[in-house]
């Protein structure tokens, strides 16, 4: 057959993307083995049921068919009234364009801030989708990590080294998946005077601030950010709707509205049902305060558990809905540590390395599962340190 686009085959050029200990773990608990998965950010739990309701009533109703291409006006104005909470900015209806989900949003971002050949600075750990978003779109992108000992909180100074004549924009991304870490306000103020100075957009994944244990700040609200930053959110994470595929990006109203041919040409808009039923969801808040605190406590709750394990510091973990650990202490290679994780106890995590040379040595702990099961995977873990050594033919 005709060979694909190097667009398409250079979005993963290794072939690996981070997820194998992820994939294989799912494909051993389809087949009947008891994992313990702590690898994936996907709720325990359903949506609730409020939601799901409204969305019955909504296609009961006959709302079955095309919609605006920006969303919803209903919609938009749902959204921008969380965006105005989420980044302390009035926001009008037409500063957002709903979107499937985050990553659309990002992508969306993306275009339309970067040209094929253009550059950006990516703040690692990241969210593992992020350099092949940049790769998608043809543009290049420098990483620049964030260093554990410093709580996975950014460096204005090394972001500033990345600078190049033809960068556009800063991705960044508060509360941070994998680390938990949450930008504090000298942080993001040093990458606020970066995009002033050097004419940059900022690109902000803020899909998790409401688990940040309230010190979520957006850079959106700094002087001067409004004209230039565009936040990613998404209702996957807040209202417990990972399946549903609802998100927004909130910008200028002029590139807001310019975006809007973009998805003429890739979602032609979302489906009708769905919307409403997020409307109601956002009006409502349906679940935010409740799977707020459930987090909040499970990360209280598996923290205490793993106390004194020794060799593992946590790193970051504030918010969002993992815990990072650092066992190189135990382990250097971390993808070798949970894969013998998996192999030895039946416990999957994500390898830190999967999101950025940063998190090197880390290991990704997902809270999504209930305190019992969080329970067993911290014994399984602290009995697998233990024993490591013997495990993989070490002397003692």
């Amino acid at each position: 057959m005709p060979r694909p686009s190097s667009r398409v085959s250079g979005i993963t050029p290794s072939g690996k993307d981070g997820w194998e200990v992820h994939f294989e773990a799912w494909s051993r608990k389809q087949a009947g083995d008891d994992i313990i998965m702590l690898s994936v950010g996907d709720h325990d739990f359903d949506t609730p049921e409020a939601t799901v309701e409204a969305c019955v009533r909504e296609v009961r109703a006959g709302h079955h068919h095309y919609t605006h291409l920006p969303g919803l006006p209903r919609l938009r104005q749902a959204m921008a009234a969380v965006s105005t909470a989420c980044t302390g900015v009035e926001t009008a209806a037409e500063e957002v364009l709903a979107t499937p989900g985050g990553q659309a949003a990002l992508f969306s971002a993306v275009l339309g801030t970067i040209d094929p050949g253009g550059h950006a600075i990516v703040v690692a750990p990241y969210y593992a989708t992020y350099p092949g978003t940049f790769r998608a779109a043809g543009a290049g992108f420098t990483v620049v990590e964030a260093r554990a000992e410093d709580g996975f909180q950014p460096n204005a100074a090394a972001i500033e080294k990345a600078v190049e004549p033809n960068t556009r924009a800063i991705l960044i991304n508060t509360p941070n998946n994998p680390t938990g870490a949450v930008y504090t306000r000298e942080s993001l103020e040093g990458i606020a005077e970066i995009c002033r100075r050097h004419d940059l957009w900022l690109l902000s994944d803020e899909v998790y601030w409401t688990l940040g244990g309230g010190k979520h700040l957006s850079p959106r609200s700094l002087p001067g950010m409004a004209e230039r930053t565009l936040v990613i959110n998404s209702m996957s994470k807040s209202h417990g709707m990972t399946g549903w595929r609802l998100g927004w990006l909130t910008g200028p109203r002029d590139f807001i509205t310019t975006l809007i041919s973009l998805n003429l040409v890739s979602t032609y808009g979302l489906p009708d049902f769905v919307s409403r039923a997020a409307i109601a969801a956002l009006e409502n808040g349906y679940g935010v305060e409740e799977i707020a605190a459930r987090y909040a406590a499970r990360r209280a709750f598996f923290l205490e558990a793993i106390r004194g394990l020794n060799a593992v510091t946590v790193r970051g973990s504030e918010g969002g809905m993992y815990v990072m650990l650092d066992i190189s202490g135990v382990e250097p290679d971390c993808e070798a540590f949970a894969w013998a994780l998996l192999d030895g106890e039946n416990v999957a995590v994500m390898p830190g390395s999967s999101f950025g040379e940063a998190a090197s040595g880390h290991i990704r702990v997902s809270l999504c599962q209930p305190e019992d099961v969080l329970r067993e995977a911290a014994a399984r873990l602290a009995r697998f340190i233990a024993s490591y050594g013997e495990r993989v033919g070490r002397p003692g």
